[in-house]
Parts: structure tokens; C-alpha cells; sequence
């Protein structure tokens, strides 16, 4: 019996993270701050190199251990389901617009700046409301979900302080419109099996 890397995307940028983490609490004090924080609106400068970066990167960013075990206890759950159902690279390309999205609406809406993996976290909540997604119906599971989570985001956002709701509310409408434009990779491949085996 051997341990499996089963699932590249998820456990790459896991490690990613916990690594960034780390060295910005020894070696790098300045590491996350620098590079893995987007700046809010105001403070986004067009001529300096590293605010574009962050633009994506800031998904990397936590603030402390708890930061990142609480985001990760979630994608560690729900991401490999994901990207078995999607694709390693189907799911990275998902992050990746997700983290530009909420990167972006940060510098134009908000002056405080962003960082942590919270918008995949509900990015990959909302989305995983979608693996018995067939054309034409809208999930049960992904009314629930989307009112479950997305609703108490938006009940909560007035005041709040320390959690980023915007992320998260920005990255659950992202799962959702993944959700219905991408139809689960292993549900698509039984599709055309049946087809194969009917006409055969």
C-alpha cells in the first residue's frame, strides 16, 4: 500500500500555501505583505509590478495558522471530489479566474487590502452543489447551499471586521457560474460511453 498524490491542483496549492506561511513567520517576515496581499482601492498602483501579482496571488496569503487550517480543512474536504469530477487543470484555470475576480473587485470597491483562501473555499462549495448537474435543471442541492452560505455572507457583511465576506460571497457566485457553463468531466465521459455503447 502506497500514499497517492490524487490530487495535484488541490495538495500542490495546499503546500504552496502552508510553505508561504511559514516563511513569512521566519525567514521572510515581509513575504505575504509584499506579494501575497492585493491592495485595496487607492492603493493599487498601475507601475509597480508586484500589485499585479498580487492580483492572483493574494489567494496564497494568510494572516496566521488558524487563517489557513480553517480555509483548508474545507478545500482539503471538497477539492479532490472536484477535481476528479473537473480536471486538475479544468479546476487550477477555475481558482485562477476566481482569485483575478475578487483581486480585481477589491482594488475597485475597497480601500482594505486582500488576502486568503476564502473565495475558493466558496468558490468550491457552491460549485461542488453541481456534481449531479444535468442541462435544464437547477440543482436542489445548489438552492440550499446558495442560500445556506451566500445568504448568511450577505446578512452579515454590514460591519464586519475581520472576515472578508465580499470574498467569499464573490467567490461562491464564481462556483456558480462554473457550475452551470462546466458540466463535471467524469458525468460528460459517461455521457458519450452511453452514446458509444448505444450505437454499438
Amino acid at each position: 500500500m502506497r500514499i497517492k498524490y490524487n490530487a495535484p491542483t488541490v495538495l500542490s496549492f495546499t503546500l504552496f500555501c502552508t510553505l508561504t506561511l511559514f516563511l513569512s513567520q521566519t525567514l521572510l517576515p515581509h513575504l505575504i505583505e509584499n506579494w501575497f496581499m492585493v491592495p485595496g482601492r487607492g492603493n493599487f498602483h498601475t507601475n509597480n509590478f508586484r500589485n499585479w501579482i498580487t492580483i492572483f496571488t493574494h489567494i496564497a496569503g494568510h494572516g496566521d495558522w488558524s487563517h489557513l487550517i480553517n480555509n483548508f480543512t474545507l478545500i482539503l474536504l471538497i477539492g479532490p471530489m472536484l477535481e476528479e469530477n473537473y480536471g486538475s487543470k479544468q479546476l487550477l484555470v477555475m481558482m485562477f479566474i476566481t482569485a483575478i475576480v475578487t483581486g480585481v473587485l477589491n482594488i475597485l470597491l475597497f480601500r482594505s487590502s486582500l488576502m486568503g483562501a476564502s473565495g475558493i473555499v466558496f468558490m468550491m462549495i457552491l460549485l461542488s452543489s453541481f456534481t449531479n448537474f444535468s442541462r435544464g435543471e437547477i440543482p436542489l442541492t445548489f438552492i440550499l447551499v446558495l442560500i445556506l452560505y451566500i445568504g448568511v455572507q450577505i446578512f452579515n457583511s454590514p460591519g464586519a471586521e475581520n472576515i472578508s465576506h465580499f470574498a467569499h460571497i464573490v467567490g461562491g457566485l464564481c462556483g456558480s457560474f462554473f457550475g452551470f457553463i462546466r458540466p463535471p468531466r467524469r458525468k460528460h465521459e459517461e455521457r458519450v460511453f452511453t452514446v458509444r455503447h448505444r450505437t454499438g
